[in-house]
């Protein structure tokens, strides 16, 4: 059976690939730190962690960005939160008035249908073949007790993995409260967000970049970041303050 959550990505031969933290709506911010970087849309790819949409007011520009040739993204908590928003009145009111999702109720319908249809097309895992070795790419967090090849071959039919992948913040609190966390077996690296941080955290074979872009008035966040995964490892951002 063809695993449709999961999506292999060959190396990139004539560019450079970036993956992207929780955008969160702050589209223009994306395209400021793109710009910044001299971003060339014919060679260059951008591998997002999730989290599109939700509580930056260019949320709506979603489709926009999905639509690119030169830009995938991995599916996040809160677009999940969006399409569970039609399976019930409570998740619908609980995305929209506690979550960030306000701005769903701004669109037409015929908007909304593109927007629904567009996300729940999206994989919740990428590998990416790069200089530095494979990264794999997800939302929010990995299981410890399993190897990269498990979480794949997995991933379709384990609906208890699928949600922690989007929910999960059991490593992070593995490393606040000792430290520490235990590396990633079967992947050079893996880049994930979910859970804002101050700086770009490193641990193991881990990356955590969602440095809150969308909290502008946080002096502690209030940063986009972009992490080049090849040819080379680099990390750039942009203040969103």
């Amino acid at each position: 059976m063809p695993n449709f959550l999961f999506k292999f990505h060959p190396i990139n031969r004539k560019g450079r690939d970036f993956v992207v933290g929780d955008i969160h709506g702050m589209f223009h911010s994306l395209e400021a730190l793109l710009h910044s970087i001299s971003f060339n849309d014919q060679i260059d790819r951008v591998f997002s962690v999730g989290d599109l949409i939700d509580r930056g007011n260019a949320s709506p520009r979603v489709v926009e960005f999905l639509d690119k040739p030169w830009f995938y993204a991995v599916m996040g908590n809160h677009e999940s939160m969006l399409l569970d928003s039609r399976l019930s009145e409570y998740s619908f009111h609980h995305w929209t008035k506690h979550s960030g999702g306000e701005w769903w109720n701004t669109l037409s319908e015929t908007i909304q249908d593109e927007i629904y249809s567009r996300i729940s097309k999206l994989p919740y895992l990428f590998e990416v073949d790069t200089a530095i070795g494979r990264v794999g790419i997800a939302h929010a967090d990995i299981p410890s007790s399993k190897n990269w090849a498990e979480i794949v071959a997995e991933i379709s039919t384990d609906d208890d993995l699928r949600h922690y992948l989007l929910w999960s913040r059991n490593r992070h609190e593995q490393i606040r409260t000792r430290n520490t966390t235990q590396a990633i077996e079967g992947i050079q690296l893996v880049v994930m967000g979910h859970t804002p941080h101050k700086e770009a955290l490193r641990m193991e074979n881990i990356f955590y970049i969602d440095t809150g872009a969308v909290y502008q008035n946080n002096n502690n966040l209030a940063k986009l970041t972009l992490l080049q995964i090849h040819p080379k490892l680099e990390l750039h951002q942009h203040s969103t303050r």
